[in-house]
């Protein structure tokens, strides 16, 4: 906040303020002030940016009350625009040099604007019951896959029949399913299992655990047997990560698809993908032993497959049967994908 002297005193009170429009503040209440001895009246319920000249060098683009002089001079402020707040007998004032002007204007309108439209009720205000059943059901799956798969149980190897090979057994498409539920190691299955938890139940109580994990599942899925397809012939991967990444791009497509209907600034509405993105980038991008493309993979199938449940108000559906038949269906999958690798590997035997 600057003082006055005299002399702005003076230029202050006695210059003429020119309205410029369309730049309202509706703030419910009439506004009168002196200004060359007449009362000035800021329209039907506001305050309105004026152009008046406070010295020779400054011009002032709002007046008001101090408390809306202050939110807006900390727009300005966000956006790098020299400016000062004056006051003097109660009137206050928010002024910024000449060149400045329209620029200032700009952004304070895109602000009111903002700021004055309704937004619209989100879809997640009710959140879904049962994330913790899901998020048991995914820790167990891939606990017992780790366990059958140690034991070599059936007298098969698991890990050979169910990674990702780009090689000869790319036709094996239950490979895209079966190598979600493999690990490498104790280290490699509890870090799978913590992030997949804390995002999986995020997902769920937007959508509902069955419709979540089923997304996520075959999300995942599609990402792994295109990986296959697109993969040198000497690749091999295996683990849940592409799924939880999968579960990732499901959380930004749905943040992402219903913040498009908003009517806020481009950055804002793009919010989601970007954070998401950057999430990818810290967590999905490693050594020389992550599955880079995977996790890309994943997290763009899961962002088209959030992109689907929204435009299909999935967010809307809460009912128990769907989520059974969603949760059963990407249950009864993985199953189905086990046994078709598991034949397999006893044809070839």
């Amino acid at each position: 906040m600057t003082p006055i002297d005299g002399r702005r005193r003076a230029a202050f009170l006695l210059n003429k303020v020119v309205p410029v429009g369309p730049f309202e503040f509706a703030l419910g209440m009439q506004q009168h002030s002196i200004i060359n001895g007449l009362p000035l009246e800021l329209r039907t319920a506001g305050h309105i940016a004026a152009s008046m000249s406070v010295e020779a060098d400054l011009e002032a683009v709002f007046r008001g009350p101090k408390a809306l002089c202050r939110e807006y001079s900390l727009v300005l402020e966000a956006r790098a625009i020299e400016h000062e707040v004056v006051e003097i007998d109660g009137l206050w004032a928010l002024t910024v040099e000449p060149s400045l002007r329209a620029s200032a204007l700009d952004e304070l309108t895109r602000y009111s604007s903002e700021r004055s439209s309704p937004r619209p009720v989100s879809r997640f205000t009710v959140a879904f019951k049962g994330a913790g059943v899901g998020a048991a059901a995914y820790a167990l799956i891939l606990l017992l896959t780790a366990y059958c798969a140690g034991l070599g149980l059936f007298g098969a190897d698991w890990y050979g029949s169910g990674v990702i090979d780009a090689g000869p057994a790319r036709s094996e498409w239950w490979r895209a399913i079966t190598a979600l539920t493999l690990h490498v190691d104790p280290a490699h299955l509890l870090g799978n299992l913590i992030f997949g938890v804390l995002v999986g139940v995020a997902a769920s109580r937007l959508l509902g655990p069955g419709v979540a994990w089923f997304a996520a599942l075959f999300a995942g899925a599609f990402a792994n047997y295109v990986e296959m397809l697109i993969a040198p012939a000497s690749h091999r991967a295996l683990g849940a990560s592409t799924a939880v990444f999968a579960a990732l791009g499901l959380l930004t497509g749905l943040a992402w698809t219903e913040r498009l209907t908003f009517r806020e600034r481009n950055w804002y509405r793009w919010a989601p993908l970007v954070a998401g993105v950057c999430l990818l980038t810290l967590f999905g991008a490693g050594g020389e032993h992550v599955d880079v493309l995977g996790h890309f993979l994943g997290f763009a199938f899961g962002v088209v497959a959030g992109w689907l449940c929204a435009i299909a108000e999935v967010p809307r559906s809460k009912g128990l049967t769907t989520q059974i038949l969603f949760g059963a269906a990407a249950a009864l999958s993985i199953g189905l994908a086990w046994l078709l690798a598991l034949n397999q590997a006893h044809h070839l035997l």
